[in-house]
């Protein structure tokens, strides 16, 4: 009768959490930074991570996802020490990157990012949401705007 009635709540139950389970096998995989850029308030669009930057973005069917993204100028750090940096080196090392993992979904047209940890500790247990944009293995995303007015945009082409 125990097995009965386990069986019972179990078949009831089972749909229901599947349903609420994320259906990200559109974005899932591993993804190559095309693009860091920042839109201006007026319109005009510059390279927000310098001319080259490097990133990837992965995303398990799961929901889990880790984002790093790189300014490839960076200065170096002169002795080699990361302990031992001068001003300017972590300056550098903390504006030249952006990095968060967490849990992702999709609502509609936006990405909802739950940031368990960042290189911005800010970040850390906030909820963001970003509207999005997939043409075949091109995602695109805007950032909310910053204090500025302007806007980062991410490009991230999928590797195969």
């Amino acid at each position: 009768m125990n097995k009965l009635i386990a069986s019972t709540i179990l078949a009831a139950i089972l749909p229901a959490a599947q349903a609420a389970r994320p259906d990200l096998s559109h974005l899932a995989g591993t993804w190559t930074l095309e693009a860091a850029d920042l839109e201006r308030p007026d319109g005009s669009r510059e390279r927000d991570y310098g001319a080259a930057p490097k990133g990837r973005l992965t995303i398990d069917t799961a929901g889990r996802y880790a984002l790093q993204i790189y300014k490839s100028e960076r200065v170096r750090f002169a002795g080699g020490d990361k302990a031992a940096g001068t001003a300017a080196e972590f300056t550098s090392a903390v504006l030249g990157a952006s990095t968060h993992f967490g849990t992702l979904a999709v609502e509609g047209e936006e990405l909802i990012f739950r940031i368990d940890a960042a290189t911005f500790p800010n970040w850390e247990g906030t909820v963001q949401r970003r509207h999005f944009t997939l043409d075949g293995d091109l995602l695109s995303y805007r950032v909310p705007p910053r204090a500025d007015g302007g806007i980062p945009i991410s490009v991230w082409r999928r590797l195969r």
